[in-house]
């Protein structure tokens, strides 16, 4: 599942202390709205030519921060009450799955559109993210998409499935400590690089904006992650495949 909300954005060192300051400042959710709001995203899963998982963490994640900074979402557009709206509760964001007629459907409401190249023989990571709603009731375009089964396969041969993005301004660390399905991972990414685009420098953004905001994103090490800290550490809720208030990615620059 990938209903998710995050709690916030940093906490201090490797380890998630639940009853420390750090935790009780992200715990965003608790502020929620009445009727919770979310980030509707929709990720193409095609039977016949299906992306690979690390393609379609990237697109969302990058997807994200183009949703951010299209005008529409900025002072004086047309989403950004909306988003202020939003961004005022938890950062939940929602990825639905749809192939065919279900995705092109979706692709005509109004929304941002990121499509990328699969590598290793893998199809098109193709991405929408729509403006922040309420949870229900929904558009009828999103209400025939389904949450479950947002799972993309790693790799053709079995391993890991290692991104093929170079040199990028914001990279994106999963933690090695948890197994996430491709919807929730892709959730998580998406807070990460919201979270980045937001409290980045402004020069950095600019600079992100002039690569297209694309990341990379690996599993970090396990040692490297213990021992580590960043910019950005996303602590879930715990909603969903998370057992509690648990770190699952971060994002440096």
């Amino acid at each position: 599942m990938s209903d998710d909300a995050a709690q916030n954005d940093a906490v201090q060192g490797g380890a998630v202390d639940i009853d420390g300051p750090a935790v009780m400042r992200m715990r965003r959710h608790e502020r929620d709205h009445d009727v919770p709001w979310a980030l509707p995203i929709v990720v193409r899963r095609s039977k016949a030519d299906i992306a690979r998982h690390v393609d379609v963490l990237e697109t969302v994640a990058e997807a994200v921060a183009v949703f951010l900074d299209d005008p529409r979402s900025q002072p004086g557009g047309s989403w950004y009450d909306d988003v202020e709206f939003w961004r005022d509760g938890a950062i939940r964001k929602v990825v639905r799955r749809g192939d065919g007629k279900q995705f092109e459907d979706a692709a005509v409401l109004e929304c941002v559109h990121v499509e990328h190249p699969g590598h290793d023989g893998f199809g098109d990571a193709d991405v929408l993210v729509l403006p922040p709603g309420p949870v229900q009731p929904l558009p009828r375009e999103l209400k025939k998409l389904q949450v479950g089964g947002t799972e993309f396969p790693l790799s053709a041969d079995g391993g890991d499935g290692e991104s093929f993005t170079v040199d990028p301004v914001v990279r994106i660390e999963l933690s090695p400590h948890v197994d996430l399905s491709t919807g929730k991972a892709a959730a998580q990414c998406g807070h990460a690089a919201q979270l980045a685009y937001e409290q980045m420098p402004q020069e950095k953004r600019d600079t992100w904006r002039e690569d297209g905001f694309r990341v990379r994103v690996e599993t970090a090490a396990k040692d490297a992650w213990d021992g580590g800290t960043a910019p950005v550490q996303v602590v879930d809720a715990g909603f969903t495949e998370v057992d509690g208030p648990t770190e699952t990615v971060r994002a440096r620059w």
